[in-house]
């Protein structure tokens, strides 16, 4: 049995690693895209790590993915389009996602190649769009999804099973038992390991105990801010940004988790009359059929929030608030001098409408950014995080004039205490722990961290490692 990390790996994007039995049948944990590169810069490694494959994409027999966040599932109907012909296992809530934002994400690509190509030299070779919507189709009907906790055979010799890993709608830990040479092997791998006592969803569950694991790095090096701290500083942030300065609070958020949590603290704080009467957007098609997604999964929700939906029906609606779909109303909010509170995508503020936000209110004073979770160093909302003090966004240097507010307490990523306490179980069946899913410099003090509690044998694989267990 072989281990060979083909994404993820000293990055904290494009999640997935490649397993090879003895008769050279081959499982694939995630098939994420390497995201984070601005669009105003080169993005040559994004783009070489997207368009080649550590893995013939023919060989692979089955594909299991551990969530829907498309740095775990953003390549797969490129896997299709390459040659892939084989199962892909998730959770029925991950299938439901992944339905909307592969097809999001298709169409992303589509536009993308479309006015490169538009824009292009007469040199420059024509520019293809990564995966195609029919793609998509072909890969959804290659889905098979499973209950949490439910044992499923995907080889004679293994069988699978997802638990919760409390990150996003859907999301689960993937635990393998794999019967080869006369013994019985437990391998696993975490996904993203979510947070205990969040809002909307159930706590992350510990793995069975495994003989080896692939874990998540992305916040290894840090604890984030408690609840009460948090909603005390999002009140104060509000309440500065819209009646004192009369702005507009922009946050960049993920269409899926992330801007469902904030909305349902709006609605909580909206019904306990705590959020001032200044209008709501969620300015995003996506999070638009993402939260309708949500509304379909109540199995995945904790027992607060089905406690709350006994006197409030909708968490995720409230006066005020309103669902933009339209890129009409969108160019609205931007011609806008109002205060407001507006949740746009993507989070790390390098592609879609928030950008667009980014660019015509940086320069007010009236306005604040709040950053509520991770961005890659190299994104417009990394560079915000920093403390930049200009911007070089569709050709022209901006200057930050507008406040930045940063709340990592909203990470829908565990810290590093509780990613420890996730991993408290495993200490005496580990053989080994690979960590991925996190820039170098966090790995490093993760590993540290967990050398300090009593795990030995941690390791940080370089892209392409393989090994033979």
């Amino acid at each position: 049995m072989k281990i060979k990390f083909c994404g993820a790996a000293r990055e904290v994007t494009g999640s997935s690693h490649l397993i090879t039995l003895e008769d050279n049948f081959r499982i694939l944990l995630d098939c994420g895209l390497y995201q984070g590169g601005d669009a105003d810069e080169a993005g040559h490694a994004m783009e070489d790590f997207n368009d080649k494959w550590q893995y013939s994409p023919r060989d692979i027999d089955c594909l299991i993915l551990s969530h829907a966040h498309i740095d775990h599932t953003g390549r797969v109907p490129k896997l299709m389009a390459d040659g892939f012909r084989g199962h892909i296992y998730a959770t029925h809530a991950t299938r439901d996602l992944c339905s909307i934002m592969l097809l999001d994400s298709a169409r992303i690509q589509e536009s993308d190649a479309f006015y490169k190509n538009k824009h292009r030299q007469q040199n420059e070779p024509e520019k293809k769009p990564l995966y195609v919507v029919e793609d998509v189709r072909r890969a959804l009907e290659h889905f098979t999804s499973y209950n949490y906790e439910q044992w499923f055979q995907v080889h004679p010799n293994v069988r699978v099973m997802f638990r919760d890993a409390g990150h996003i709608l859907g999301s689960a830990s993937v635990t393998l038992e794999i019967k080869e040479g006369g013994r019985t092997i437990r391998f696993g791998f975490t996904g993203d390991i979510g947070r205990p006592h969040r809002p909307i969803l159930g706590d992350p569950l510990p793995m069975p105990e495994v003989d080896y694991l692939i874990c998540e790095s992305t916040y290894g090096d840090r604890e984030h801010e408690s609840a009460p701290n948090e909603i005390d500083h999002f009140v104060h942030v509000v309440h500065h940004t819209c009646v004192e300065k009369k702005g507009k609070l922009i946050i960049p958020a993920f269409s899926v988790g992330r801007t469902q949590e904030i909305v349902y603290m709006l609605d909580q704080l909206h019904h306990a009359g705590k959020l001032p009467r200044v209008p709501v957007y969620v300015d995003s098609p996506l999070a638009v059929n993402a939260t309708e997604v949500f509304i379909n999964h109540p199995e995945c929700f904790d027992h607060q929030l089905h406690q709350y939906m006994l006197e409030n029906e909708d968490p995720f609606g409230f006066n005020g608030l309103q669902y933009i779909r339209s890129v009409e109303a969108s160019k609205q909010l931007n011609a806008s001098h109002k205060p407001c509170i507006i949740i746009s995508a993507s989070g790390m503020m390098n592609a879609g409408r928030v950008k667009h936000h980014l660019f015509n209110n940086m320069e007010s004073k009236r306005n604040t950014f709040l950053m509520v979770g991770y961005c890659s160093p190299d994104t417009p909302g990394g560079k915000l995080r920093e403390g930049a003090k200009s911007l070089y966004l569709f050709g022209q240097n901006k200057q930050v004039l507008a406040d930045v507010e940063i709340m990592d307490s909203f990470s829908a990523h565990g810290d590093r205490q509780e990613m420890l306490d996730f991993l408290r179980n495993q200490q005496k069946s580990l053989k080994k722990l690979w960590l991925v899913h996190g820039t170098m410099d966090r790995q490093e003090k993760w590993r540290d961290f967990l050398n300090q509690n009593g795990f030995a044998q941690v390791e940080i694989p370089e892209l392409g490692h393989e090994e033979t267990l």
